[in-house]
């Protein structure tokens, strides 16, 4: 017996800049003028990556893994305080269209597929600023079962991500791991 797995397909673009989203450094302000690729109503969803300083990792490190749905990467961004960033005029961000082999056929199936895409992410890929997100998905065998039959395909400028992702392997390599350490014989 065979189990489906459900294939999503990332195509990643970048690198965009504080500015493309809207920044203007001068006014400290997002009243600039927007990418009109980080804007669009029809293409402007699905994961995005964030890449700058972090004090431990150094220059230009994957520091964050996040989801535009319901709302344009442009705008989404710029809720997230990135100016602040201690090398701020050094961050880029790289965004990521999904597709798959059966195209959802509505929108909470397309905002479903971005969030389950977006945590696998964050769980193979541990980045910085995510670890309350880390934490609450190894923590949670539910959401863990979620990515069993996932396999993700990164293409395109997918920077230091891992070019595919299995849940099958991610999942049962963590619960195998886990339970090493879990077991009472140690």
């Amino acid at each position: 017996m065979s189990t489906k797995i459900d294939n999503i397909r990332i195509e990643w673009d970048g690198p965009y800049t504080l500015k493309d989203i809207g920044y203007d450094e001068e006014k400290e302000d997002y009243k600039g003028k927007i990418n009109p690729f980080l804007s669009n109503e029809y293409e402007g969803y699905g994961v995005y990556q964030v890449y700058g300083c972090h004090p431990i990792y150094g220059n230009d490190v994957l520091l964050y893994i996040g989801q535009a749905a319901k709302q344009t990467f442009s705008k989404r961004l710029s809720q997230e305080s990135w100016e602040y960033n201690i090398d701020s005029k050094n961050i880029k961000f790289y965004v990521g269209r999904l597709f798959a082999e059966k195209q959802p056929s509505s929108e909470d199936a397309w905002d479903k597929m971005i969030d389950i895409a977006e945590r696998m992410l964050i769980f193979a890929h541990e980045p910085a600023r995510n670890s309350s997100n880390i934490l609450t998905i190894s923590r949670n065998k539910a959401k863990l079962d979620e990515f069993k039959n996932i396999r993700i395909f990164n293409y395109d400028n997918y920077r230091s991500l891992m070019p595919e992702i299995s849940g099958e392997l991610w999942v049962k390599g963590f619960e195998e791991y886990s339970g090493v350490f879990n077991s009472k014989s140690l």
